[in-house]
């Protein structure tokens, strides 16, 4: 018996001696949840959306706002890969959506999925007064588009003031379909656009003239883009066409609102 138990006794010995001084460096080594909270926190990002309040058509009867896929799609894919989103508008509250995006012919696997999303859609409905929102908060900010971003957004002093921040603290910049016209007033300098010498797109005259609202909105937003130096180009009317120039990310038409979403996540994890 004993020449079976000495082996066995010392094997006994080696294991508790190993499993004793792993133990020590394993508590020598540990890293406390306390430890690992600002990890966590650094890592995550940070997106603003901003939503239009605007809901006249202009002086047609009809109703406007933003239009649902360009925010379901970018939001649902961020939202999917972590990031942590804010939604604002300029009064804050409901924003209006466009009836017409909630056609039966507009609808995206997105846009179904936020319909049976009551927690996204109680969150819109509360969105924060823009006014109270700081870009230090935020590592990125997107504009979904719809037509009501012509009437408000794009002459609202604090998104003015808000995308000229975020551009000056080198953070990206997204806009889809009619919604780059918020760069309408904002300026990179004094008195230069910030849109001028660099590549953009957004809503063409031509999908404007297919929806018949040329004579309706306030302005066209390919002239504007034009018209404040920015290198403008486009894709086939309705197809998925985006553009990504430095801190700017802009999309052509609703199709394209996902690819913008892609191009600004990109950007978030470098």
């Amino acid at each position: 018996m004993k020449l079976f138990i000495k082996p066995n006794l010392i094997l006994f010995t080696v294991i508790i001696t190993s499993l004793t001084s792993s133990c020590g460096n394993s508590q020598k080594d540990e890293i406390t949840n306390e430890e690992l909270k600002p990890l966590t926190q650094e890592k995550m990002k940070k997106v603003l959306f901003v939503l239009t309040s605007h809901s006249d058509l202009g002086d047609t009867g009809e109703k406007t706002g933003f239009w649902v896929e360009e925010f379901a799609a970018p939001y649902y894919l961020l939202k999917d890969k972590g990031v942590e989103i804010t939604i604002a508008s300029p009064k804050g509250g409901q924003p209006p959506i466009d009836p017409k995006s909630e056609s039966p012919e507009s609808q995206t696997p997105a846009t179904v999925r936020f319909y049976k999303d009551k927690e996204t859609q109680a969150i819109l409905a509360n969105t924060v007064k823009l006014e109270t929102v700081d870009q230090a908060n935020f590592d990125a900010v997107f504009y979904p588009g719809g037509h009501g971003p012509l009437w408000d957004l794009a002459e609202d002093k604090n998104s003015i003031a808000l995308i000229e921040s975020f551009y000056n603290n080198d953070k990206t910049i997204a806009a889809v379909c009619h919604a780059p016209a918020v760069f309408k007033n904002t300026k990179k300098a004094v008195s230069t656009p910030l849109v001028k010498g660099k590549k953009v797109t957004g809503f063409t005259n031509s999908e404007e003239d297919a929806v018949q609202l040329t004579n309706v909105v306030p302005f066209l937003v390919e002239d504007m883009l034009k018209e404040n130096g920015g290198e403008y180009s486009k894709g086939e009317d309705w197809a998925v066409y985006a553009v990504e120039d430095g801190l700017l990310i802009t999309g052509q038409n609703p199709a394209s609102s996902e690819l913008v979403a892609e191009k600004l996540l990109e950007k978030l994890n470098k």
